[in-house]
């Protein structure tokens, strides 16, 4: 059975054409990148800085309209695993005194969670299975880690993760 660790939002960064959204393990020292497209990053700006300024519901927003509307409230959400480069995420969602789980994409998720002011969690497995990117410590730590994160892209992490399944070293892009 899988173990999850409470996680939050460390840092969102647009670099190029899509964001970088970097988890935290809050009890823990461990942090892990998620690619996720511009509109997904956007949508969890916007939660984040509390900003609704239109004056229409987005897409996120009418989804838990539409929850609550029913009596629905999410609960949590799970990143779950990574398969092949792709994360894997789960809604927890209570209605009328049952948990319904929703498979989800784990941008879509923390958009939601966000929102919802739920918590987050991480599986021990994923965090286990990336290469190992800790949280900086000192300021210089703090300028180099996000200097890496702008420049990291998908290919790179995944790359590394492909050499640490294989048993070799990873790049060096692979840890701060």
């Amino acid at each position: 059975m899988n173990m999850f660790r409470e996680a939050r939002i460390y840092s969102l960064a647009q670099v190029g054409g899509q964001c970088v959204l970097v988890l935290e393990e809050t009890e823990g020292p461990r942090l892990l990148p998620i690619w996720i497209g511009l509109y997904e990053g956007g949508s969890i700006g916007m939660a984040l800085q509390d900003e609704q300024k239109f004056p229409r519901p987005l897409t996120h927003d009418l989804f838990l309209n539409v929850l609550n509307a029913f009596g629905g409230a999410i609960r949590k959400v799970l990143v779950t695993s990574l398969k092949d480069s792709t994360f894997f995420a789960e809604i927890h969602v209570e209605m009328d005194g049952k948990t319904v789980v929703l498979d989800a994409r784990p941008s879509d998720s923390i958009a939601l969670a966000v929102r919802q002011k739920c918590p987050i969690y991480v599986a021990d497995e994923v965090f286990e299975a990336c290469p190992e990117l800790l949280k900086p410590i000192s300021d210089d730590e703090v300028q180099d880690f996000k200097k890496k994160v702008e420049t990291m892209t998908p290919e790179d992490f995944f790359r590394d993760l492909k050499n640490k399944e294989k048993g070799s070293e990873p790049g060096p892009s692979a840890g701060a």
